[in-house]
């Protein structure tokens, strides 16, 4: 009998160890839903963006006028990074340029293309760990407009981010993203995020036109994940492409970029954001950076595929733009404060 008892004993402090351990382990949950974002391992990320971010969707701290997200993928490193970089530009940028400021924390991160095919359904992907041209200045973008309303959190990022990155700032699927840099352009330009500079008339230095004609991606639908998938989404992006087709742009051609700060420091400013003109057939742009002056020389900083790695080019942007036949010249996009 006393054996019998021993056993029932041991089989219910068992089994109420168990229990005891399950809920520990619930109430540490490595999940978190801040707002309409699913934060992975809360614990990970700084504790004043979650509380502010919980502030915010209980109604405490002032509502933000975002969109609802959906879907979002990301690293718990990514998040925790995205977080600490708009909390410490609170008391490290100083007066430096922001596009500047926020590009330059992400030097040495590698160059990888097409990181935003991820699964077969679109949905937004957060990813600082490895960038391309276009996703590199997406991410310093989105990052410069949570510091213009001093918007701290992982949340606003990630809104900020889908305004830029789709069509209208809505993210419906595969063929609402801005695959064209000329379609990114007069989304974000329309949303009032950034604006395009030129001179009027062809004056000095926008003195050269691009006439849109793109086909590239419905022509070449095997190349492009998506669409190999998905053949229903080929006219949808046509007709985008035949809307484009025939609008005229101005530019600077490269020629005139070894002119110097003294004569082009009036039009382009530090943190601009620069869409290199290509003559490749089908396409628009065929490279995306941000400029930067460094004495009377321009240089970018970009994501770059040469050197597999985000950079602060040595080479002046003339050089740069020289030693490629394909490049024609530039277009310039300012951010606007929000």
């Amino acid at each position: 009998m006393k054996k019998l008892l021993v056993i029932i004993s041991i089989l219910l402090l068992g089994f109420i160890t168990l229990m005891y351990t399950e809920m520990v382990a619930c109430s540490k949950n490595d999940t978190a839903k801040v707002g309409n974002v699913i934060i992975e391992n809360p614990d990970s990320v700084i504790p004043n963006a979650i509380d502010e971010a919980y502030d915010r969707a209980e109604g405490i701290a002032e509502p933000a006028d975002e969109i609802p997200l959906r879907n979002v993928e990301y690293s718990k490193e990514d998040s925790a990074k995205i977080v600490r970089i708009l909390i410490d530009a609170e008391t490290k940028r100083g007066g430096e340029n922001q596009m500047m400021y926020f590009g330059k924390q992400f030097l040495g991160i590698p160059y990888v293309a097409h990181t935003l095919e991820n699964g077969d359904k679109e949905h937004l992907i957060v990813n600082v760990h490895g960038l391309d041209c276009t996703t590199f200045v997406e991410t310093v973008l989105a990052l410069k407009m949570c510091d213009d309303k001093n918007e701290r959190s992982f949340e606003t990022y990630c809104n900020n981010l889908m305004k830029i990155r789709y069509r209208e700032g809505q993210l419906v699927d595969y063929t609402s993203r801005l695959h064209y840099f000329t379609w990114w352009g007069e989304d974000n330009e329309q949303l009032g995020i950034v604006k395009q500079v030129v001179t009027p008339n062809g004056a000095y230095p926008t003195t050269a036109t691009q006439k849109i004609n793109v086909n590239y991606m419905t022509q070449n639908p095997n190349l492009y994940k998506q669409l190999k998938n998905h053949p229903e989404f080929i006219p949808v992006i046509r007709k985008y492409e035949q809307e484009s087709n025939g609008r005229t742009y101005r530019y600077i051609p490269k020629s005139l970029l070894n002119q110097g700060k003294s004569k082009l420091g009036d039009f382009i400013k530090d943190g601009d954001i620069a869409s290199i003109i290509t003559s490749k057939a089908g396409l628009d742009t065929s490279h995306i950076v941000i400029l930067y002056w460094q004495g009377n020389t321009l240089h970018i900083m970009h994501a770059s595929s040469l050197a597999h790695k985000v950079i602060m080019d040595s080479k002046p942007f003339y050089d740069y733009m020289m030693n490629q036949q394909n490049h024609l010249g530039i277009r310039v996009y300012r951010p606007i404060a929000q």
